[in-house]
């Protein structure tokens, strides 16, 4: 199996077929809630592919460099970016299409939630951002520690949860009321492509060092799926599915309106932009 082999048999194929999907529910009168119409959808997914490739490609191509993973030259065709193959930025784009075609799916045929009601917001939002702050210190004292079989779990973590922060200050609440949706789209899809991931993985597409790895410790999930592999597929869907949702969310428009315009009609009446508090809703 090459690289493009196995992103077209279990990537193309089932974003092909969950857009066709989509398309005839949009069709047949399957709407997404009135509550996740901020934007067309399609244009939020496509931004989240141009992030995805923007954030991802300077830490892919370190782990490259540094030889935390490598490729079976044979299985690619040899077209690199810095020092990364060029399936392996198609796979930048495609995640985001996949799992986004998933969660517009779960959207249009769950029960749609009612309205968000009256809550401490603020106070959600600020606990949920903590929590994520304490779990990324935690992982950047394990990357400083210099351990070695740590060394691809503290670069993984030390990636992920910057953006994963900036999500829940910016609305925890708001994923909390879609969470249904939520966790339907990234535990699925986090089995399902960490299932591909150990196919390749045993066809010899990629290696992850086990020196650099939990592998030097014995953990391995199924025999053959390094324990960091699979929290990379659970780390990219989340930051994926929450992303797409907070865009979608008609709520976070609205908010996202408000801090912008509170601001500037301060700043008009001649006030300090620190005399400014958002909403606690």
């Amino acid at each position: 199996m090459t690289y493009f082999g196995f992103l077209l048999v279990f990537l193309v194929i089932p974003i092909v077929l969950l857009w066709v999907l989509n398309i005839y529910d949009a069709r047949r009168g399957t709407l997404l809630p009135a509550s996740m119409r901020s934007w067309p959808s399609w244009i939020i997914v496509a931004a989240h592919c141009i992030i995805a490739v923007a954030y991802t490609t300077p830490w892919d191509n370190y782990l490259v460099a540094t030889r935390v993973w490598w490729y079976d030259p044979n299985l690619v065709t040899g077209v690199l970016i810095g020092y990364v193959p060029i399936e392996e930025y198609t796979f930048f784009i495609l995640q985001p299409l996949l799992t986004g075609a998933w969660l517009l799916l779960m959207a249009r045929h769950l029960p749609v939630p009612l309205p968000m009601k009256p809550m401490n917001g603020l106070r959600i939002r600020r606990i949920a951002t903590g929590i994520v702050f304490v779990l990324w210190l935690f992982f950047v004292g394990l990357l400083v520690s210099g351990w070695r079989p740590g060394t691809y779990l503290g670069l993984l973590m030390v990636w992920a949860l910057p953006p994963v922060m900036i999500q829940t200050a910016f609305g925890a609440d708001i994923l909390w009321h879609h969470r249904r949706k939520i966790l339907l789209t990234i535990i699925p899809m986090t089995l399902y492509l960490a299932a591909s991931d150990k196919l390749a993985i045993a066809n010899g597409v990629w290696t992850i060092d086990p020196e650099q790895s939990l592998q030097a410790v014995g953990v391995l999930l199924l025999g053959r799926l390094p324990l960091e592999e699979f929290l990379f597929f659970l780390m990219t869907n989340v930051l994926v599915t929450l992303g797409i949702a907070l865009v979608a969310s008609t709520v976070s428009k609205e908010r996202a309106e408000r801090y912008v315009a509170v601001p500037r009609s301060s700043l008009r009446r001649g006030q300090r932009r620190s005399d400014w508090r958002p909403e606690h809703s």
